[in-house]
């Protein structure tokens, strides 16, 4: 599959509420779902509580649906109460290279 829409995402979480930002996004229904071709979780080195997060999509159509059921607005749910002030989103559309070392 293609990815034809994506963005990368920062977030900050409220200090001491990095891991458990990861574990949520790294359980995320969005992994499994097959329009879903890149999900990338990654930390600053320099502060743990920053996350970024890279996903590329089918279609921005798909990635709007699936942000309308449940399992999705229930991980936003449980995210929001873990993070700080706005997270900061840029588009992108990946276009090659390679995720590895993943232990999920």
């Amino acid at each position: 599959m293609i990815a034809r829409h994506g963005f990368h995402a920062t977030m900050t979480a409220r200090p001491g509420s990095g891991d458990e930002v990861v574990r949520l996004l790294l359980d995320a229904p969005s992994l499994p779902h097959p329009d879903c071709v890149v999900f990338l979780v990654g930390r600053s080195a320099a502060d743990p509580d920053t996350v970024h997060v890279t996903e590329g999509w089918t279609s921005e159509q798909a990635h709007q649906a699936f942000f309308t059921t449940a399992p999705a607005q229930a991980l936003v749910a449980a995210l929001q109460p873990l993070l700080t002030g706005e997270s900061r989103y840029t588009d992108e559309i990946p276009v090659g290279g390679k995720a590895w070392g993943a232990h999920r």
